[in-house]
Formats: C-alpha cells, sequence, structure tokens
C-alpha cells in the first residue's frame, strides 16, 4: 500500500511539473520538493521555459525583433546553484545594438512554512565585453539554496531581422515543459531547423495583425517642410505563428568521447531565407553554401583585409632573401608569422582590429592572424585562400548559414592538394591543427568568388610508440628504461599541454598518473622541434606492477601501461564516437625474469579486427630464455565511428582490456 501511495505523489508531482507555467505562482509544496520527480540524480530542473518572439514595427526604424522568455527554475543541490545563473548574448557590432530588460528576477526560499521572495537587484545584473561585435549580459538571482526556486523573465529586443534566437528544448538539466512561439509576418520568409532526438508537438495558425505607428514627415508636396510633423497610420498583415511544446525531456548527458554535445541537443532554429514586401521584389539569402561564402567574403572585415599591403612585405623579403625551394619558403612564413603574433583567444570570421594593427601590436584574433598568413602567402605567389570553420565548440551546421561558421583558417593549394594551416597555435603544423579547429568539414573561399567544401579530418593515424626494456628482482620490483615516442597529433597534443610545465612538475604528474611508478633520469627531446616526433627517455622503478603469491609471481607485460577499465561502459549509445582523430598505439616490450623463475602460464597471442576497417588489435607475446617478448599495436583507423557500431567498440576495448590485464605467471623452479 506505501509502494502504491509513493507512486500516486510521483505522478502527482510530474503533473505539477509539467503544468503550471506562469510566473509568481509558487507553492509550499514546490519548495518542499527534495528530489526532481523525473531524474532523481538532478541537481536542478527548469519546471518551465517559455518563450515567443514576435515583430514590432517603428516608422523610423523599421522592424525590430522582441524575443519574451519566462523561466522557473528548482534547485536541488548545491550542484544546481550554476543554473540559477543567466546569460545572453547581445549583438552590438551595426548600426544599432540589441538590449536585454530583466523585468522580473526573484529567488523563493520556504523560511519556516513561509515563502520568502529576494527580489534581483542591480547588482545582480551586469554586461561584459566579448569583442566589438558582441556582449554578454549576465544575470545571477540572490539568495540561492538547496530547495530554491528561482524565476525570470527577460525581454530580447533586436534590429536584426536576421539574428533569429535559437530555443533550446532540451537543457543540461532536466526540462519540465518547454514552449516556444514564433510569430512572424507575411513579409519574412524563414527556414527552420530542428535538431536533437525529441522532436515537439507542433501548432500552425494564422491571423491578420494591425500595427500603429507614426513617422516623421521630411517633405511635404516634394518641399522641405519648416516644420516636420509626426503622421500617424496602420499597417495591416497577416502574421503567420508556430508554437512547439515539448512535455518532461530528460537531460542532455554528456558521454565519453563526443564531439559537441550541443550537436545531438534538441532545439529549433530559424534562418532567414528572404523577403517580400509589397510593391518591392522578392529577396532571397543564404539559399545555398556559395551564397553564405560570398557574402562572407565581401564583408569590410574579412575580404578587402587580404588586399591590405604596406605591413608586411619588408620583413617578409628580407626572411626569404636567396631562398628558391618552394616547401623553405612556405615553412618560413608559416614559423614567421606563429612566431610573431600571438592569438587573444577570440575566435571569430570577420577582423577585429584589422590586419595591419594586428601586425604592428603582434596580437589578433583568429581571423586576423590566418588572414595576415594568407596575405602574406599569397604576396609571395602561392595559391592561398581562407577557410571558414566551425570550430568543435560552436558545433555542427548541416544546413546554409552565415552563423555556421565562427573561426578561420589558411588553405594552401600546391600540387592538386590543399594543406591546411592555422597560426594561432605556436605547435600547429602544416596539416596538423589545434584540436578545436577538428570538426568534420570547411570551406574555401577562392579569389574568383566561388568556393569548395573540403574535408577537415585527419586521416593518417597519429602514433604513439612505446619501447619497454625492463627487469623484475626476486622481491617482485621492476626496473629498466622506456621510450616514448610521440607523432603528430600525439606530438601536438603533448607540447600544448607539457612544454609550459617545468620538468619536476610534470615527472610529479607522471608518477601520479601510474600510482606507484617512480622515475629517476628524464629526458625529452623534440619538445621545440615540430619537425620531429617527441621523444620521451626515463629510467623508472615500479614496486606494485607484480604480485606475490606464495611461490608465484602475477604481473601483466604492460605493467603500469595496462588499461585496466573499458572505455566505454553504458549499456547503448546514443550519440557517435568521437576519437577526434585517427591513433595508434605500439608497445614493444622486453622483460627480463628473475633467477631461480620459469614461466609457467603466459597468455595468447591475438589478432582482432573491426569491420570496415575501423580498427585492429594485433598482439604477439614470446618466452625467450627467460625474456619476455611482447609486440603490441592497436589502430583506431577511423575519428569518428558510428553509434551503430557502438556494440561492437564496446566488445572491441572489452578484449583490450583483456589482453592487456592478463597475468604471465612465473612459478619458482
Amino acid at each position: 500500500m506505501k509502494n502504491i501511495f509513493t507512486i500516486l505523489i510521483l505522478g502527482l508531482s510530474t503533473v505539477v511539473f509539467s503544468q503550471n507555467h506562469e510566473l509568481g505562482k509558487v507553492t509550499v509544496e514546490e519548495l518542499k520538493e527534495k528530489v526532481c520527480p523525473t531524474d532523481t540524480s538532478a541537481a536542478a530542473a527548469v519546471l518551465f521555459n517559455v518563450g515567443k518572439t514576435y515583430f514590432n514595427y517603428s516608422g523610423d526604424d523599421g522592424f525590430e525583433l522582441i524575443t519574451e522568455i519566462s523561466t522557473k527554475i528548482k534547485v536541488y543541490k548545491k550542484e544546481g546553484y550554476d543554473f540559477a545563473n543567466h546569460s545572453e548574448r547581445i549583438y552590438v557590432g551595426g548600426n544599432g545594438n540589441e538590449k536585454v530588460l530583466v523585468s522580473r528576477g526573484i529567488t523563493y526560499n520556504l523560511v519556516g512554512d513561509k515563502i520568502e521572495k529576494s527580489k534581483l537587484s542591480s547588482d545582480g545584473e551586469f554586461t561584459e565585453k566579448v569583442n566589438k561585435f558582441w556582449n554578454r549580459k549576465k544575470i545571477t538571482m540572490p539568495n540561492v539554496k538547496v530547495g530554491s526556486i528561482i524565476e525570470y523573465k527577460i525581454t530580447i529586443s533586436s534590429p536584426y531581422t536576421w539574428n533569429f534566437p535559437e530555443w533550446e528544448f532540451q537543457k543540461e538539466i532536466p526540462v519540465g515543459y518547454s514552449e516556444y512561439s514564433a510569430l512572424i509576418p507575411e513579409y519574412f520568409i524563414y527556414n527552420t531547423h530542428m535538431k536533437g532526438y525529441y522532436a515537439p508537438k507542433t501548432e500552425k495558425s494564422s491571423a491578420q495583425r494591425s500595427i500603429n505607428f507614426s513617422y516623421t514627415e521630411d517633405k511635404v508636396g516634394g518641399m522641405m517642410s519648416s516644420a516636420p510633423r509626426r503622421i500617424n497610420t496602420l499597417m495591416n498583415f497577416q502574421e503567420n505563428k508556430v508554437t512547439y511544446k515539448l512535455e518532461n525531456v530528460p537531460a542532455l548527458k554528456d558521454e565519453g568521447y563526443v564531439n559537441n554535445i550541443s550537436n545531438y541537443q534538441s532545439k529549433i532554429s530559424y534562418e532567414r531565407s528572404g523577403t517580400r514586401f509589397p510593391n518591392s521584389p522578392s529577396q532571397s539569402f543564404n539559399t545555398d553554401w556559395e551564397s553564405v561564402a560570398k557574402l562572407i567574403y565581401d564583408n569590410d572585415n574579412f575580404g578587402p583585409e587580404l588586399i591590405k599591403t604596406g605591413y608586411f612585405e619588408k620583413d617578409v623579403d628580407a626572411l626569404l632573401k636567396g631562398k628558391t625551394s618552394s616547401d623553405e619558403k612556405i615553412n618560413l612564413i608559416f614559423n614567421f608569422v606563429k612566431s610573431r603574433m600571438n592569438w587573444t583567444n577570440f575566435t571569430g570570421i570577420t577582423c577585429d582590429a584589422g590586419v595591419k594593427k594586428a601586425y604592428l601590436d603582434k596580437k589578433g584574433n583568429a581571423a586576423e592572424i590566418n588572414l595576415m598568413l594568407t596575405a602574406i602567402l599569397r604576396y609571395v605567389g602561392f595559391e592561398a585562400n581562407p577557410v571558414l570553420i566551425s570550430t568543435r565548440s560552436n558545433g555542427i551546421y548541416l544546413y546554409p548559414s552565415s552563423s555556421a561558421y565562427n573561426y578561420v583558417i589558411t588553405g594552401l593549394e600546391l600540387n592538386n592538394q590543399i594543406v591546411l594551416f592555422d597560426a594561432t597555435s605556436k605547435y600547429s603544423q602544416a596539416n596538423i591543427l589545434p584540436i578545436q579547429d577538428l570538426n568534420w568539414f570547411g570551406r574555401i573561399i577562392r579569389k574568383n568568388g566561388s568556393s569548395a567544401e573540403i574535408n577537415l579530418m585527419p586521416n593518417t593515424n597519429s602514433k604513439d610508440v612505446i619501447s619497454i626494456m625492463g627487469s623484475i628482482s626476486p622481491q617482485g620490483e621492476v626496473t629498466g628504461k622506456i621510450r616514448e615516442q610521440y607523432f603528430d597529433y600525439n606530438a601536438f597534443i603533448f607540447r600544448q599541454n607539457n612544454n609550459e610545465i617545468a620538468k619536476d612538475s610534470y615527472i610529479e604528474k607522471l608518477e601520479k598518473r601510474h600510482q606507484g611508478l617512480e622515475i629517476g633520469e628524464y629526458d625529452v627531446q623534440n619538445k621545440n622541434d615540430l619537425s620531429q616526433p617527441v621523444v620521451e627517455n626515463y629510467d623508472f622503478k615500479a614496486t606494485n606492477s607484480v604480485e606475490i603469491i606464495g611461490d608465484k609471481m602475477y604481473f601483466s607485460p604492460f605493467l603500469f601501461f595496462a588499461a585496466t577499465e573499458n572505455l566505454f561502459k553504458q549499456e547503448t549509445r546514443e550519440y557517435p564516437i568521437d576519437f577526434v582523430y585517427p591513433n595508434q598505439d605500439k608497445y614493444n616490450i622486453s622483460i627480463k625474469i628473475p633467477e631461480g623463475y620459469a614461466v609457467e602460464t603466459l597468455p595468447q597471442a591475438a589478432a582482432i579486427a573491426m569491420p570496415e576497417n575501423m580498427g585492429s588489435l594485433k598482439y604477439i607475446i614470446s618466452n625467450n630464455a627467460g625474456q619476455i617478448q611482447v609486440l603490441y599495436t592497436l589502430d583506431i583507423n577511423q575519428a569518428i565511428i558510428g553509434s551503430e557500431y557502438y556494440e561492437i567498440l564496446k566488445g572491441f576495448y572489452k578484449e583490450i582490456v583483456s589482453k592487456q590485464t592478463e597475468k604471465i605467471v612465473l612459478k619458482k623452479v
């Protein structure tokens, strides 16, 4: 009976969770609620999130985009405090600025049996500058505690009808109810794009709407009026309305090896595709990727920056004096830009200060640095062009949109191939881009106005080659030498993560990673010679890699490198597995067993392959006069593996763990 009663209460809570969609209606029962009814592990939950975007009209300024958002959130744990804050990005890079008005902000807490309200004050609102194009408006709700309910209402006004807001039905925490309405005058045409696994219910309608507005008349009867006057008028038009509703949306929970979880988030976006005003010809925008590329290239802060001169020529002429080899010239130019310029950590597809000032200041955003690199390569005579990309954090766009790209790199067309460069990173190389750049496809824009899609993903395996030479003492202590070589992307990541770390700190980090490991003599080669693999050499002593039971020793030949758990533990997988780049792990191991012991049991050799040449494992092991020899190669040949192969991949990694943890058994003789 008790269980039935509990189920009824949970069912009732779920109804409250999903049906009360008005601000200001907070109950004691809601504040007493200890866990989210639909996800007991949730730190917080959106009780409801209701938004509406519509158009206003001013005779002086034209159409304006208005978005109203009402949100109510319940905090269940301390980890949920951050969800009581909110921010909105504001475009300030045009002729008019977007504005954000917070008309309501209240935190509700239960004090005894009474509901206490704490209102958002001016101290909780602030605006921070992102760059010259964007600001960010933030609110921090007051007096947030475990059990609090917070609610706010914000209104965003924008003179830019192309900057339609994106609506997220799914968030990092459960959403009880999400509703979004778009009311669009017949004069505007938008394409809608839905993402994610949860599709909302859709309701469509249309109605006549009238707007009264006034404007200033500057001329009367064709002559300048000595006293300009305000004219009142009425505009009638058809307004098309679409409402989307979705209830009980589960939290967007990240899985390991996911590119950008927001790629799979349930949300809707509107892309302006055209206008059709009365007595005017229809216009189309961003109808295809070619049009998007041309629009970006024609921007004053993009294409014209490529033809600016008079700032680098003398330096480049001196740099290349007497050089005749194309490869040498390319490398010198690339390294010159990398060493001179310092990235401000701002992305963006347009220049901020401009390439000339950036060159003088020796710092710039991604567009300034890589457009500069492109211009210098062109000056020397190479066929170089900018490449528009969307970074991993910006997500993947599957439809034409000017907001699809947020970053610029350089593409050099050489010997019927396109070689990619990104000079924002000191450790990048030709076709070894910063990890943030590895996001499916980019688009190269050529001087003649044409553009083409290009693959950004690496197609060769980056190697990690480990050689171990060790010996086991009668007490089970393993000593020896390790040589580890990092190639291509593995070398890039090593340099990026470790080049600025002091040697002692790095050794300490390495010892912590492999518990029971003590490192003696250590050196690293080619940290700054990007043309060579990074090579680590060190002496080691391992005190807990061998287990002694009676007259037997048990150990894995991989010692402290052995993978002890499967990377993939979930029963099912919703999202593709993203390894970032194809890779190879290769081990060459030689371990001498102690005097007075013989091999009793040796693991079996193995050769395993996944379908479609996605990956393979080769494991050879032998014993030659007390010397254990292992040759092991693990290849992951695809950067991205679809979720339909998850069971196969999970089983493959189960075999990897099994082989790496399988013990050699030694027995006293």
